[in-house]
């Protein structure tokens, strides 16, 4: 596979990156409406990058993130839960993926891994943190094999079906 993994102008290829992320993680029009709104939101903030994997010139998979603010929505949602295990610490200073999918065609060849060891290299912030659905998967296995700890777990985010685990890092991940 003639894999490219490189810095994603997001804004332009938005409607690709959702067109994986909908497929991946199951999504319907109205969500894929609701995450464009969002995702067009996080690339204004400051230091916030993403990058892509590509073959054959399409995108199959993408990541984004930003150093994390407490102000950020996200961060107001998981703060209770990571104070109520002392670990709202982990929302200071820290480098937040904010999504990670790759084309269920494309998964478990590592492509994953390498976008996520790619933005995080990126960082100047000593950790990183994420959110996951809170299930035995292979995205949490990738996590934990890069080093990724849950530091809180039923986490519950408004609209969300499903509970998530919030989870972290130090800075360079983990290799393997």
């Amino acid at each position: 596979m003639d894999l490219v993994i490189g810095s994603l102008d997001l804004a332009a290829h938005l409607d690709e990156a959702l067109a994986v992320q909908a497929v991946a993680f199951g999504l319907g029009p109205e969500e894929v409406a609701v995450r464009r709104q969002i995702v067009q939101r996080h690339m204004q903030y400051n230091g916030a990058r993403a990058y892509g994997a590509t073959s054959r010139g399409r995108l199959i998979g993408f990541v984004y993130g930003m150093p994390n603010s407490r102000t950020h929505w996200w961060s107001t949602v998981v703060e209770p839960y990571l104070r109520a295990n002392g670990n709202d610490s982990w929302l200071d200073d820290s480098f937040v993926i904010t999504e990670l999918h790759v084309h269920p065609d494309h998964q478990n060849r590592g492509i994953g891994r390498r976008l996520i060891t790619t933005i995080t290299d990126t960082a100047t912030e000593p950790r990183s943190i994420l959110s996951a659905i809170d299930t035995d998967s292979p995205a949490r296995g990738l996590y934990h094999s890069l080093g990724y700890t849950d530091l809180a777990r039923q986490v519950h985010f408004p609209s969300a079906p499903r509970p998530y685990a919030v989870m972290g890092a130090p800075l360079p991940l983990r290799r393997r």
